[in-house]
């Protein structure tokens, strides 16, 4: 008779160590749905930036490039959406769809020369592409209506039913922030995935291998501006409104700073940071006049201590508990 191998003692510490950050993640977000309010919108705007984190953090964490352009295909999605379901009276979904299709597209188009650019020549070619989107929603006033931008955005919904309360709009951000991270962890365990380590690993060494590595580096720029058109769609259904600020270098920054506060690399370190970056200058806000310099303190600690983001701690707490058990042996 074959029996089952027993479950190893490192393998329930693993499996314990992943439920942690889903737990804590889920204890933020029915905290906030019971508080309602402004609580819960800022947990609507965490969950709409961890979808867009988890994208970039597939080019960034999963396959090694760098990115400063990926707020310019939540710009062309958030702005399709807009522009379609206000003038041309299209339904919330179909202008969320023509937006990520329209973003997938620019990014395929766009992304085939220059990812032929390496290190800081990458980083450059897509801050410009991240401007030029801007200055086009600026110029380009008589669809984009420029510094007054667009009102009266449709919320999203289906047929008849639409997402109006804070509470639906969380249960749904939530879910769909879910499922990009279950989506984010099946590419990386995939023959995709794995490509993208190598490639992350040395390039060099991937085409030895036989990894077509323009291919897969393109695939990964595509796939995360898919997830940063969701984004910018689902921003702009659920504020109501889009104006050119809204997409701009702040958007850049603000993802990294949640990217590599979560954990780069991680598949829970964007919805993690996320949460604690957005949630973070309200919990700080007591300070008044100190507010920036502990907001900046804060992640300065986060970032000396927890090098690896906030996703390793169960890591570094089984670590600290086995030596001192060790230790005390």
């Amino acid at each position: 008779m074959t029996t089952l191998p027993a479950t190893t003692s490192s393998d329930s510490r693993h499996y314990a160590g992943l439920l942690v950050p889903w737990a804590v993640a889920a204890a933020a977000l029915i905290y906030a749905y019971n508080a309602g309010g402004y609580i819960i919108s800022v947990a609507n705007f965490a969950l709409i930036y961890a979808i867009f984190v988890t994208g970039l953090n597939i080019f960034m964490g999963f396959a090694g490039q760098v990115s400063f352009g990926q707020n310019a295909f939540a710009g062309i999605s958030g702005y399709m959406s807009a522009v379609l379901t206000t003038t041309y009276g299209w339904p919330p979904l179909a202008g969320v769809a023509a937006g990520v299709v329209g973003a997938m597209l620019a990014a395929a188009i766009l992304g085939y020369p220059t990812l032929r650019l390496k290190g800081h020549y990458l980083a450059m070619a897509t801050l410009a592409l991240g401007l030029i989107v801007y200055e086009v929603a600026v110029e380009w006033d008589s669809v984009t209506a420029g510094y007054m931008g667009i009102s009266g955005i449709p919320p999203l919904g289906v047929g008849g039913f639409e997402v109006y309360s804070d509470q639906a709009m969380l249960i749904m951000l939530a879910t769909l922030a879910a499922l990009g991270a279950l989506a984010a962890a099946g590419i990386r365990n995939s023959r995709i995935g794995r490509a993208f380590v190598a490639i992350a690993g040395s390039e060099e060494a991937a085409r030895a291998l036989g990894i077509n590595v323009s291919r897969y580096k393109l695939a990964a720029f595509v796939i995360s501006a898919v997830y940063a058109a969701i984004a910018g769609s689902l921003f702009v259904h659920v504020v109501g409104f889009v104006s050119p600020e809204v997409f701009g270098l702040h958007m850049v920054v603000l993802a990294f700073t949640m990217l590599y506060v979560g954990g780069i690399g991680t598949v829970l370190g964007p919805v993690i940071g996320a949460i604690i970056i957005t949630a973070l200058p309200e919990v700080i806000r007591d300070f008044k006049d100190y507010q920036d310099l502990a907001y900046g303190a804060v992640l300065i600690l986060i970032l000396i201590y927890m090098p690896r983001g906030l996703a390793s701690l169960p890591e570094l707490w089984r670590q600290w508990r086995d030596d001192s058990r060790r230790r005390a042996s």
